[in-house]
């Protein structure tokens, strides 16, 4: 299939493998930030391939993962109102919140639906007038042009009830919070595709400038996942740090101008609460004045006190400080049908992605 198959070539790859092993002369540590990449090197074998002293760690790019549970909270709380229909994407259902999660309000007869698209809830907002219709935003920069063009959709329709749970996320400011809290060592960061499609490469400048770490915005063959490392472990056997781009047939120097303005146009940067890294400057969005009155925030309801498993390690999991193999949890009690925790849920989850190949 084009544009698969030349990905996966097996003569490519044995080549860059060569090249990775003849380059490696000192321990690595190198982190892949999405989970997505995840899957990707686990999936295709590349972790049990790579020399002994490069190790790779997974970081906290898994959007259901980083959400905070006041988040999930507060979604459960709406779904428990009279006339209120929650919407969301699927991966969100499962996620534990603090006494309860979306699956098991659903199952107790909430209006909770599942949709695969932002302006599918505008669908149902007008097919609902006499409802309020909620949407969870819940994304990286990869998903918040889309939830961007549906609240433009939603005040250009003049819809009155619909609104949006706003927890989404931006990456670049939380690579920097790991780096100053140096609670990990990262020597390299394999940097995302998908949001990197959006966002382009200079917000991930500073991981060079400042920090003298190089990083390579990375694809998700089998040969991408090669040729990044394999970029990184140049730079860094070169003593260069220099934030580089492989997926150049996604990703351009600019990003997307056209999805930024749809961003920009609605969202200004706000500080945001992530799972396992707290209250981090600039991570987040809040709503412009003029789509204020669409923030779910504004519903008058009482959300329970927040609380996680204490035994759960997806905090430490997502900041790339514990593996779930340090998890007691993990596989016995915590697993895909019983999560402790949503990077068990998500299958861009850590958690998730060892338990199925690890």
């Amino acid at each position: 299939m084009k544009f698969i198959d030349e990905f996966r070539d097996k003569g490519i790859a044995e080549g860059l493998i060569r090249k990775i092993r003849q380059t490696s002369t000192r321990p690595i540590q190198l982190m892949e930030v999405c989970g997505t990449h995840t899957v990707s090197i686990f999936g295709y074998g590349i972790r049990g391939i790579l020399p002994e002293q490069i190790r790779l760690i997974s970081g906290p790019g898994c959007p259901v993962c980083v959400a905070p549970n006041e988040d999930i909270d507060l979604a459960i709380a709406l779904s428990r109102q009279k006339d209120v229909i929650i919407t969301t994407f699927g991966d969100m259902m499962r996620v534990p919140g603090s006494t309860s999660s979306l699956q098991k309000e659903k199952a107790e007869g909430r209006d909770i639906r599942v949709i695969y698209s932002s302006l599918e809830a505008l669908k149902i907002a007008k097919e609902h007038p006499e409802k309020s219709v909620v949407f969870l935003a819940i994304g990286f920069e990869t998903t918040s042009p889309t939830i961007a063009v549906a609240i433009l959709q939603t005040k250009d329709e003049k819809l009155q009830n619909l609104f949006f749970l706003n927890s989404q996320k931006r990456v670049p400011p939380a690579l920097l919070v790991l780096l100053q809290s140096n609670q990990v060592r990262i020597d390299g960061f394999i940097l995302p595709g998908h949001v990197s499609t959006i966002i382009g490469r200079k917000p991930y400048q500073f991981i060079a400038e400042e920090f003298g770490r190089p990083a390579v915005i990375t694809g998700f063959e089998p040969l991408d996942n090669l040729q990044g490392i394999w970029m990184l472990i140049k730079q860094i056997e070169e003593n260069l740090a220099d934030v580089e781009i492989q997926y150049r047939r996604s990703v351009h120097e600019e990003g997307n101008p056209v999805a930024l303005k749809k961003i920009d146009e609605v969202f200004e940067k706000d500080e945001s609460r992530w799972r396992g890294l707290g209250l981090i400057p600039d991570t987040g969005y809040r709503f412009k004045d003029p789509y204020e009155e669409m923030d779910a925030c504004n519903f008058n309801v009482e959300i329970e006190p927040t609380k996680e498993h204490p035994e759960c390690l997806c905090g430490a999991v997502l900041q790339g400080i514990k593996s779930p193999l340090e998890c007691h949890l993990f596989k016995k009690i915590c697993h895909p049908e019983n999560p402790m925790g949503p990077c068990m849920v998500s299958i861009e989850g850590t958690c998730h992605t060892y338990f199925k190949f690890a």
